[in-house]
């Protein structure tokens, strides 16, 4: 018994050094969640070489000297994907001029801290979906990519493509203020130049397009039922994403702007909060992906009537959130496309699994929730082949939690272990 525990602490100590990155190493899983067919496998062996699974096989003691981390006491998943957060900004507060306050270098930091945040929370990939400061997210991405920053795998937007003084404008303070230009960089009019806008993003380094289809809660002088951008600029940005070999995703609250984004050919709608049933089928009829941030409707109410947020932020809360809920409840019984994804940076950086619960609460099995944020946001973010399962090819990304996610899914919120590309994180 001695000897196993000491075995066990100098595996831990190779795997948080990283120095299995170029050999073979091993982990023991007690419960191993298998995101792809749904099912619970007991005490499994996982193989990982240069950082990415190679086998995933019942449990056998590893060749004698081998790395071996032993969570046979715990219930490993795969490291989990939020489709929806917002790193490289400072955050919510209710001082609508917040962005102005601060700069692209003081951006920088917080970002970093955001994304260590988030990683320690069991979120290993994340699509991020939007910053102020255009191309911020890029340098971070690539700043975690180098090792220079400790944070998960991002996907990421470059700024967002928006109408002007729309839902995706910094807005609410005196007329006469001038806005940094990077601040606009996808303030768009018309279609030609929605292409040219698209296509300069895609030459800084983006992986996907972020369009503002409809008001924000979050913004003064929009509303969430308001469509902005036409359906005709949105068919232009899907066209030249898809040219530059990329993807869109819609911000949309309203049912028009949701239907017409649909029909312009986005992969995902954002929000989603005021969906009818014609655009809930719409969605299962075109394989679109809902991206539903269930839970930040109560964090809104609570926090900003606390902080006192802007009195028309509270209001568009109040008339989005139940609805948003609903509308959660018949996409899932539809069996509309659910993936993960919180509005992250609405509330801190991570709490991201507090939307688990409301999941699960809102319609979803528990299991159907721990997909939603696995193979079904890997499939959105088209990185199946990397991300999303513990299975042969993938990175070595996990989760280990004491509880039982299953039975309870507010676990997920308690993650006590994180592993990214075979490297143990905490």
């Amino acid at each position: 018994m001695a000897l196993r525990r000491l075995c066990s602490v100098i595996g831990l100590a190779l795997f948080a050094a990283g120095a299995v990155q170029a050999q073979t190493s091993y982990v023991r899983a007690g419960r191993l969640i298998d995101s792809e067919k749904g099912v619970v496998l007991a005490d499994r062996l996982i193989r990982i070489d240069d950082g990415r699974v190679t086998a995933v096989t019942p449990y056998a003691p590893p060749p004698p000297g081998a790395a071996l981390l032993d969570w046979s006491g715990y219930t490993v998943l795969p490291g989990l994907i939020d489709m929806h957060t917002h790193l490289a900004d400072w955050g919510q507060t209710n001082n609508v001029a917040e962005p102005l306050l601060h700069s692209q270098q003081e951006i920088a930091y917080v970002g970093a801290r955001h994304a260590r945040e988030t990683l320690h929370a069991g979120f290993t990939t994340v699509h991020d979906v939007g910053t102020f400061r255009a191309y911020s997210d890029v340098a971070l991405r690539d700043a975690i990519g180098r090792g220079d920053v400790e944070g998960p795998r991002m996907s990421v937007v470059g700024a967002y493509i928006t109408v002007p003084g729309g839902g995706g404008e910094v807005t609410g303070f005196a007329p006469d203020v001038q806005l940094p230009a990077d601040m606009r960089v996808g303030v768009v009019t018309g279609p030609e130049d929605v292409r040219l806008k698209v296509n300069q993003l895609f030459q800084r380094g983006v992986d996907s397009i972020k369009l503002i289809a409809t008001g924000a809660v979050l913004a003064e002088g929009t509303e969430p039922g308001v469509q902005e951008l036409s359906e005709e600029e949105m068919r232009a940005a899907v066209e030249t994403a898809k040219a530059n070999g990329g993807w869109v995703t819609a911000h949309a609250h309203g049912a028009a702007g949701i239907k017409a984004a649909i029909r312009a050919g986005v992969r995902a709608i954002e929000h989603a909060s005021l969906i009818d049933d014609e655009g809930i089928a719409l969605a299962k009829a075109r394989g679109v992906f809902l991206d539903m941030d269930i839970y930040n409707g109560d964090y809104i109410e609570e926090v900003g009537t606390r902080e006192g947020w802007p009195a028309d932020h509270l209001r568009k809360n109040r008339e989005t959130t139940d609805a948003q809920r609903e509308g959660f409840r018949k996409a899932v019984k539809a069996g509309v496309k659910i993936s993960f994804g919180t509005d992250a940076g609405v509330y801190p950086h991570g709490l991201n699994a507090r939307q688990f619960k409301y999941m699960v609460r809102y319609g979803m099995t528990p299991m159907q929730a721990i997909q939603a944020a696995t193979v079904t946001a890997a499939e959105l973010l088209g990185w199946s082949a990397d991300v999303g399962a513990v299975a042969p090819g993938h990175y070595a990304d996990m989760v280990a939690v004491k509880a039982d996610p299953i039975a309870d899914i507010a676990a997920l919120e308690r993650i006590d272990h994180v592993m990214k590309g075979g490297v143990l994180i905490r």
